[in-house]
Order: structure tokens, then C-alpha cells, then sequence
């Protein structure tokens, strides 16, 4: 095993699947000249050439509509945002073109796309650059989303995603690109659509996803403590979501938790919510608790952010919730 940032495991998934397939190419802001906004694509315009790592204007309605077009016609685009706030300028094209076109086409095109970039709130950067939208694109019939949490499960699930014919949204975090992790030095592939437990536990679940996901695991070491022990599930994909990881987690601890950085209402949290009571209601010794971040746009002022933003403290809380404590 080798260690790597965040970033460079990006950098390497997408560098081997170039290798690996001459249809592949990255594109978006920055990322040829500049090495990337946040060094995710350094070195590959040096190794590929500007025909396969391009930069392009500030037009992500544009360039993604591009990339569709691209894929349609054999090709196999990895579609750069410098953050998911500014692809809601191309979501027609993820949602209109990309998502649909295998079924309006009766599936004579194929679109192997992905579309990667930060998500979520990476400090202060106000109220337009901190938003979570992994809900909103899995809410999308004929697209996958994957937020992966550490550069193990990143570059296993990108490379799957370059390889996979269906568009898939692959959300990262600005905040995560530093962390450090252990990565095999052979070649390997995480399949789509299956979750990690992190941490095995008897008395309570807590389900969750991305950079967030530290707050579990600093929560469940402070709970030990106290004699409280904490199963921890990383969903790593939203959609198609591992319901069966989580039913039989449930079914052992009888208690969930779900924690997310997102905004509550019609969250990735509340579909968990339904099915986990649709399905193992009769195993559950407590309401679910749901941690989200507050119900209003992100604040700026560092005071008022940390109020904003799902904590240590607030897993503990929750958890004891749950176990009547």
C-alpha cells in the first residue's frame, strides 16, 4: 500500500483510465495550463497533450453539452466543475441530455460520462458556493452519484465510473483533497452502488457519506468512552443506494442515525428514513434521527457557519437520543 492525497488518487484513477482507453479525456476550467483548481489533474497535460486535457471557457453549459455530444459519438468524457454550485449552469445538459438519452434514443446511445467536482461547504465562501446538491442529481433517473469520503473508496469508484456507459455525478470536497489515505499500488475497481461499514457496532447505526462523514467517526471515539458502541456506514454511492447494507445493520443495533451535510427537506436522509421504516420498521427501538445542516442558505461569518454545519456534538447527541439517554 502506498499513501495519497485525496487529490493525487483522483489524479491517478483518471491517468490510468486514460492509459487504459485512448476514448477517455478530461475537461473543464483549469484543468490542462493550471494543473487544476485544486491540482486533481496535475502532471496529465504534460502526459496527455491538449487534445485529451482541455481547458475551457467559463461556460459549463457549453463545455458540458460538449461532452454529451462526445460521448454520444464514442468518446468518454470526464467533465471537471470547479465546484457543483456552478453546475447548476449545465444541469440541463446532465439532466436533459445526459440522464435521458439512453431511454429517448431506445438506447442506441450509450453516454459513459462523469461529471466530477467539489461539493459541499468548504468554509467561508458564502451562501452560492456551500450547497450540497447529491440529492438533487439522485433524485434523476439514468444518472448514479457517488460522494466518496477518503482517496481509497475515490480513486476505486472513479475509475469504475470512467469505465461505466451511464453518466454518473462523482462529488468530492475541497476540504477533503489534502486527507491522506492508504491506496494499493496494483490495479483496482470499487463496484458502484455497494456501501462500507468503517466501523463495526452493536448499539446504534449511524449512516453517512463524504467529508461529514469525520464528525461519525470523531463521535464514535468519544462514545466508546462512555461504553456506547457505534456501527458506521459510509453509503459512498447515493444512487443506486446499498438499502440492504443499512436494513441489516439496523437489524442488529435496532437504533439509526443519518448523518449528511445537506439541507433537510427532501434530503438523501429522508429517503433512508422511508425505506429503512418501510422495510425493518418492526426492528427499530427509537425514532431515526436525522442530522442535516440548518434549513437556511450558508452563512458567511465563521460564528454563525459552525451553528450551520452538523458536528461531532451533534452525532453524540443524536445517538444518546436514540438510546434514551
Amino acid at each position: 500500500m502506498k499513501v495519497l492525497q485525496f487529490r493525487e488518487a483522483i489524479a491517478e484513477a483518471m491517468s490510468e483510465e486514460m492509459r487504459r482507453d485512448e476514448a477517455v479525456y478530461l475537461l473543464g476550467e483549469e484543468v490542462a495550463e493550471y494543473n487544476g483548481a485544486y491540482k486533481a489533474s496535475k502532471g496529465m497535460l504534460d502526459e496527455f497533450g491538449a487534445k485529451r486535457v482541455i481547458d475551457t471557457p467559463i461556460a459549463e453549459l457549453g463545455f458540458s453539452g460538449i461532452a454529451v455530444g462526445s460521448a454520444m459519438n464514442g468518446a468518454r468524457p470526464i467533465v471537471e466543475f470547479m465546484t457543483f454550485n456552478f453546475s447548476l449552469v449545465g444541469i440541463d445538459q446532465i439532466i436533459n441530455n445526459a440522464a435521458k438519452m439512453r431511454q429517448m434514443s431506445g438506447g442506441q446511445f450509450n453516454i459513459p460520462i462523469v461529471f466530477r467536482g467539489p461539493t459541499g461547504s468548504a468554509g467561508q465562501l458564502g451562501a452560492t458556493h456551500s450547497q450540497s446538491f447529491e440529492n438533487w442529481y439522485a433524485n434523476t433517473p439514468g444518472l448514479k452519484v457517488i460522494v466518496p469520503s477518503n482517496p481509497y473508496d475515490a480513486k476505486g469508484l472513479l475509475k469504475a465510473a470512467i469505465r461505466d456507459d451511464d453518466p454518473v455525478i462523482f462529488m468530492e470536497s475541497e476540504q477533503m483533497y489534502g486527507d491522506k489515505g492508504e491506496v494499493p499500488e496494483g490495479e483496482y475497481v470499487l463496484p458502484i452502488g455497494v456501501a462500507d461499514i468503517k466501523r463495526e457496532g452493536t448499539d446504534v447505526t449511524v449512516v453517512s457519506f463524504g467529508k461529514i462523514i469525520k464528525e461519525a467517526y470523531a463521535a464514535a471515539e468519544e462514545l466508546e468512552k462512555e461504553g456506547i458502541s457505534i456501527e458506521i456506514i459510509d453509503l459512498r454511492t447515493i444512487r443506486p443506494m446499498d438499502h440492504e447494507s443499512i436494513f441489516n445493520s439496523v437489524k442488529k443495533t435496532n437504533r439509526l442515525v443519518i448523518l449528511e451535510e445537506a439541507w433537510p427537506f427532501a434530503s438523501v436522509s429522508s429517503e433512508i428514513t422511508y425505506q429503512v421504516q418501510e422495510n425493518v420498521f418492526d426492528y427499530l427501538d427509537a425514532p431515526i434521527q436525522r442530522i442535516t445542516t440548518a434549513d437556511t442558505p450558508a452563512p458567511f461569518s465563521p460564528v454563525l457557519l459552525e451553528e450551520w454545519m452538523p458536528n461531532k456534538q451533534d452525532v453524540i447527541n443524536a445517538v444518546k437520543k436514540v438510546m434514551y439517554k
